[in-house]
């Protein structure tokens, strides 16, 4: 790790590792029976692992300097991932404190790395930089606009945008991952991830689809 001091060693591991074991629960999660104990359980852990992410990626861009971008694409996995577990939670899409502040925190942190990029530092293409933070910025968009969805047609959205923001949360996380331990394939390991994820979700969300029907 070059001539990093200890704790920024410490943190990069507990980041990684976190990351890793993030990524092997949340397969967990997908393969496992919808509803079930397993899959309540490891989407639950997946959360946690998540926010620790989050947290070691916030104390690596600001207390060691490490390159931001990363921090965004873990901060599009977190807000996926927190905003689908709260869509299963309620089940509604009555507006709530909790929700509208993580909004407007992570859009806030979203604009911050546009503003930034130039210091931040463009280590990955700025096509998939700025893509990546567009897909940011609509998922935050829907989740203002689904409040003005009629309550009783919400009934039969939430299931599905349950699915699609998890599977979407775990793709980002995995082209964050895929992306920087194999660079020299770059662009295709850092959106072939992404592609795999959308095939997945919408294959996903068509298959219960049918089977409600």
């Amino acid at each position: 790790m070059g001539d990093y001091t200890f704790l920024h060693q410490l943190n990069i591991v507990i980041h990684v590792t976190s990351g890793t074991a993030a990524l092997l629960l949340g397969l967990v999660a997908l393969l496992s029976q919808k509803g079930g104990r397993v899959h309540q359980k490891s989407g639950l852990i997946f959360l946690f692992l998540i926010a620790l992410v989050i947290l070691t990626a916030l104390v690596g861009v600001f207390a060691f300097g490490a390159n931001g971008f990363l921090l965004a694409l873990t901060m599009l996995s977190g807000y996926q991932a927190f905003s689908g577990y709260r869509v299963v939670k309620s089940k509604s899409n009555k507006p709530k404190t909790l929700d509208i502040l993580v909004a407007l925190l992570t859009l806030s942190s979203g604009l911050y790395f546009l503003y930034y990029f130039d210091s931040i530092g463009m280590i990955w293409s700025p096509v998939i930089i700025y893509s990546t933070v567009g897909a940011l910025f609509i998922i935050i968009a829907y989740d203002f606009l689904r409040y003005l969805i009629n309550a009783e047609r919400y009934k039969n959205i939430w299931l599905y945008e349950h699915i699609y923001k998890m599977i979407a949360a775990f793709t980002a996380l995995l082209a964050a991952f895929v992306g920087t331990v194999f660079p020299q394939y770059h662009p295709y390991s850092q959106f072939l991830p992404s592609i795999f994820g959308s095939v997945l979700a919408i294959g996903s969300i068509l298959y219960f689809r049918r089977k409600r029907s």
